[in-house]
């Protein structure tokens, strides 16, 4: 079995890359990883220590979508408890997306410097914090301040669990461990808003903040207690001693003695040094024609579909006068909709790089038993193209949804019809499932890209998703007064047929722009030694 990798040796730009008889591996998530020393095992941790950790990472991972979703059918009710309009309520939701746009580019480099332990502690004692500020607040200032602030303490929470899983999983395992991962937060998008939307109507909405306040306690002991600092600079593959904040407690403690597969006449790993342009890494990807693309157009695709959500209380709630409690199962198409989008279009994608694999193959004669490997592409393989082709497809239903959605609920004569409650929540339906589709396209396409650093890549998409996010959410509620709903909703799809002529410019252009980059780390020396090109 041999696997076609990219080659140092001058084939860059050329139909295929070299030929070598070993797999290719996935790519590292920073050059530290890159550089450490392999151990004989991947991980000396046992299966069930493994499974505690996958837990407990996977439950932090959950607080960000929980704790932005548990609030949405409580917004109206919010608004007139603390005496204010909706558009200012909105305007908190935009200071969290806002700071959550930025947060993981100071929180990636931290955890890539201090360790994953640290930052977790860090962002969650933040979170407490300002989450308890949050179910005091008697005014709109104070609710404003730390609604942002509460975004700051788990941007990044996501993020960092994935390279828990990676310092801790081999490549064989990692998918399944994903997969459980993701199921976590998938959970957490479906039954936030009925569990807000049932203490907001029985309750206040308030308990809203205490409930996150006990559950985010619960993940930050169970941290401290059981979870050791996985990072491998620091950590090796679990066998050097650990000291200080990266020592659980109950290692601490010694209660059930010291653990047996730490090696003491190892040193403790050294940390690597923060260096500055860590935090401007995410920057320079901006500065790459085919990703400032992708990103934009994603970004807006998804600030569209945010739109869309925090908007539904205010709007169903002024058409069909139901409480807050179904105003909380109205979110449920919208979070099936969301796992359903990202689910397909992964499996969608695999499908069409498989087939392209194939064709290529057959084009250039080469045997069955090539593999051509997503990591490490031949530098004429048409990435572009393979991962854009369900893009028009997505792109077309996406803006007909949205065009016809905010008609749905504007007419009086058909709003109070049984069941047309139905129609609109459908429209939600295949909003919520073409928007992650064409982000999850995007974003595939923007790791293979840059695929040296996903800390990086993740930080550049967060920056552009939620910063336009933040955007849509300050104008929406002006767009809606001003507009009416069905002009306002139609005008948003509008703006997506106007960004149109950025996928016809990446189909286009993408691979050669692509090239063209991969000549110039050439030319720059900007290349190991070995048979891959790294973007440092």
């Amino acid at each position: 079995m041999v696997t076609y990798r990219r080659s140092s040796e001058g084939t860059i730009g050329k139909a295929v890359g070299s030929v070598n008889g070993e797999q290719a591996d996935l790519w590292p998530t920073s050059q530290e990883s890159e550089k450490h020393t392999p151990e004989p095992y991947y991980c000396v941790y046992t299966e069930t220590e493994k499974r505690v950790f996958l837990v407990l990472v996977a439950a932090a991972g959950t607080l960000p979508t929980f704790s932005f979703s548990i609030i949405l059918p409580s917004l109206v009710t919010i608004a007139t408890d603390l005496r204010m309009s909706l558009e200012a309520i909105n305007l908190s939701i935009m200071f969290f997306l806002l700071v959550h746009a930025i947060a993981p580019m100071v929180w990636g480099p931290l955890s890539d410097s201090l360790g994953r332990r640290p930052v977790y502690i860090y962002s969650l004692l933040v979170f407490l914090i300002t989450t308890i500020n949050l179910s005091l607040s008697i005014n709109y200032p104070m609710f404003l301040a730390f609604k942002g602030l509460q975004a700051a303490g788990i941007a990044s929470l996501s993020a960092i669990g994935c390279l828990v899983i990676q310092d801790i999983t081999p490549v064989q395992d990692r998918e399944r461990h994903f997969a459980f991962y993701h199921g976590f937060r998938n959970a957490s998008l479906v039954i936030a808003p009925v569990i807000g939307g049932l203490m907001t109507n029985f309750v206040n909405f308030r308990s809203l903040f205490t409930l996150l306040w006990g559950l985010t306690l619960a993940v930050t002991v169970a941290i401290l207690l059981l979870l050791p600092e996985t990072h491998r600079p620091i950590a090796g593959n679990g066998n050097r001693p650990l000291t200080g904040t990266n020592l659980p407690l109950i290692w601490q403690v010694k209660f059930f003695g010291d653990p047996a597969h730490v090696d003491n006449r190892l040193s403790p790993g050294v940390a690597p040094k923060l260096k500055l342009e860590k935090f401007v890494q995410p920057l320079r990807l901006l500065l790459e024609k085919d990703i400032l693309l992708s990103l934009i157009f994603s970004g807006v695709i998804y600030a569209i579909w945010i739109m869309v959500t925090v908007s539904t209380a205010g709007l169903f709630k002024t058409t069909f006068g139901i409480n807050d409690a179904l105003i909380g199962l109205a979110f449920l198409p919208n979070a099936v909709g969301t796992i359903a989008g990202s689910t397909l279009i992964g499996n969608l994608l695999n499908v069409d790089f498989l087939n392209a694999a194939a064709a290529y193959k057959k084009e250039h004669q080469l045997p069955a038993s090539v593999v051509i490997s997503k990591h490490a592409l031949p530098s004429d393989f048409p990435l572009e193209h393979t991962r854009r082709i369900r893009l028009p497809g997505l792109t077309i239903v996406f803006i007909i949804s949205l065009s016809l959605y905010g008609f749905t609920l504007m007419y009086p004569s058909l709003t109070s019809l049984g069941g047309w409650i139905f129609i609109p929540l459908f429209l939600q339906l295949l909003i919520a499932v073409m928007a992650h589709a064409i982000c999850g396209v995007h974003q595939t396409l923007i790791s293979d890209l840059w695929p040296c650093n996903s800390m990086a890549v993740a930080a550049a998409g967060n920056l552009i998703k939620y910063g336009t996010a933040a955007i849509g959410v300050a104008v929406v509620q002006k767009m809606i007064v001003g507009l009416d709903t069905g002009p306002a909703f139609l005008g948003l799809g509008l703006v997506v047929i106007i960004l149109v002529p950025l996928l016809i410019l990446q189909w286009y252009f993408g691979d050669m722009w692509r090239r063209r980059r991969e000549d110039e780390l050439v030319q720059r020396g900007i290349v190991e030694k070995s048979d891959r090109i790294y973007y440092t």
